[in-house]
């Protein structure tokens, strides 16, 4: 069976980087019989940016803890060169500050590697779609983050001005649902409409506002007080 990740064509290109290559190996092979792509894999900092901008995979499964060049920096790297990937962390640390800084170096998902092969296919699937995955009983403290990034000044867009964009009724409200940490599933369910459509209208909102990921959303939606409507 080919792993599609919703309406997506075509299998799920994933590259795993991690150092120990047993662990390594495994995982690839889990993935690749499942029906995921496994389009390259590497073992430390450097060869990990180098590989995933040539091989450009859409899901990276990426461990923090790497010799010549930490997971976070390399997960800043790899997203900055191409917004598209989405990244999954996959540490044996459930360290709450591993975790934010993961997230605020921009991967979409944090599992751990006491996950079982199902919930890391399962998992992999969703970050695919730009939905984040977090080990339970971590996705509160993301959102807590969240909601304290968005408390801090930072730099925002130009929104308020006579060129601000408009987003539409259903924008709005895919937005508010995202602020209060809903998934794109539970958005999906809840407004009666498909996981692609939640995703579509993501993604336009994030082109509109000129914003490039999740957090720097929830940051805009909670600064306009969209999370307590």
């Amino acid at each position: 069976m080919t792993e599609t990740g919703g309406d997506r064509q075509g299998p799920i290109k994933v590259m795993v980087v991690d150092d120990h290559p047993m662990w390594r190996d495994a995982v690839a092979r889990d993935l690749a019989e499942s029906g995921f792509e496994v389009v390259a894999t590497a073992g430390d900092g450097d060869q990990a940016v180098r590989r995933a901008k040539a091989a450009a995979p859409d899901v990276l499964v990426l461990d923090l803890n790497l010799p010549a060049k930490p997971g976070v920096q390399v997960c800043k790297e790899v997203v900055a060169a191409n917004p598209a990937l989405r990244v999954l962390v996959l540490s044996a640390s459930g360290e709450h500050a591993d975790v934010l800084e993961a997230v605020k170096s921009g991967a979409t998902g944090y599992l751990l590697k006491s996950a079982s092969t199902g919930e890391l296919q399962d998992a992999v699937r969703r970050t695919a779609v730009g939905d984040p995955v977090f080990t339970p009983g971590l996705a509160g403290l993301v959102l807590g983050e969240y909601r304290r990034l968005a408390s801090e000044p930072g730099p925002a867009p130009d929104t308020d001005g006579p060129k601000a964009p408009r987003l539409t009724d259903r924008e709005t409200e895919v937005l508010r649902l995202v602020a209060k940490g809903l998934s794109y599933k539970q958005i999906a369910e809840r407004l009666v409409i498909s996981h692609r459509t939640v995703q579509n209208h993501v993604q336009n909102t994030l082109g509109k506002l000129q914003l490039h990921n999740r957090v720097e959303l929830v940051r805009y939606a909670i600064e306009r007080g969209l999370d307590d409507e």
